[in-house]
């Protein structure tokens, strides 16, 4: 798969949230769905993202480190999660974005393992006059894909809607937990 680069409005929101920030570390991870690029900072994973993902960042300015404590922490995240059982919280993040986005990624974070939250739901829980249009473009920009997940948003009707990963992996990911039948 080749990456696709990222437009030029996401490397600006990407350089804006990273502005000063230390990268430490990044690497790839292998996943049934797709080679996931993982980034770290000396505070816990800051990146995850799908080759060809919407809002990709492109080439980061980190050194290659999969023995970091950060990366290994998420990989071991990810084979549990692939095996089919919701990990433990045990994985430091490192979120970077506006106030609103990091609160809406904070909504994402819990919706558990085998279920789905609406678009107007995660607005309502989020409050501060937040509504769905604008939540489901934080969703949409979240940086630490599966983690974050904001797969399990879905439509009010419940309907799939948009995904930076794409429709197929949104699909793939609901039906390994469980909410989409194969």
């Amino acid at each position: 798969m080749m990456t696709t680069r990222p437009t030029k409005s996401s490397m600006t929101t990407l350089k804006q949230a990273f502005a000063g920030v230390p990268l430490v570390a990044q690497a790839t991870i292998d996943s049934p769905i797709g080679p996931l690029t993982a980034l770290a900072t000396g505070r816990g994973i800051a990146g995850l993202w799908f080759d060809a993902q919407k809002h990709h960042p492109g080439d980061l300015d980190a050194p290659i480190d999969s023995d970091n404590a950060h990366i290994v922490a998420l990989q071991r995240w990810l084979d549990t999660y692939w095996a089919g059982r919701e990990p433990a919280a045990d994985i430091a993040l490192d979120l970077h974005g506006t106030l609103f986005q990091r609160a809406v990624w904070k909504a994402l974070l819990g919706i558990p393992f085998g279920y789905t939250r609406s678009y107007g739901e995660i607005a309502a829980q989020v409050g501060q006059g937040a509504v769905p249009r604008a939540t489901g473009t934080a969703v949409g920009r979240n940086p630490v894909s599966i983690v974050v997940p904001c797969h399990r948003v879905i439509g009010a009707n419940g309907s799939l809607t948009g995904y930076a990963g794409g429709m197929p992996r949104k699909e793939r990911l609901l039906q390994h937990e469980g909410v989409l039948l194969a």
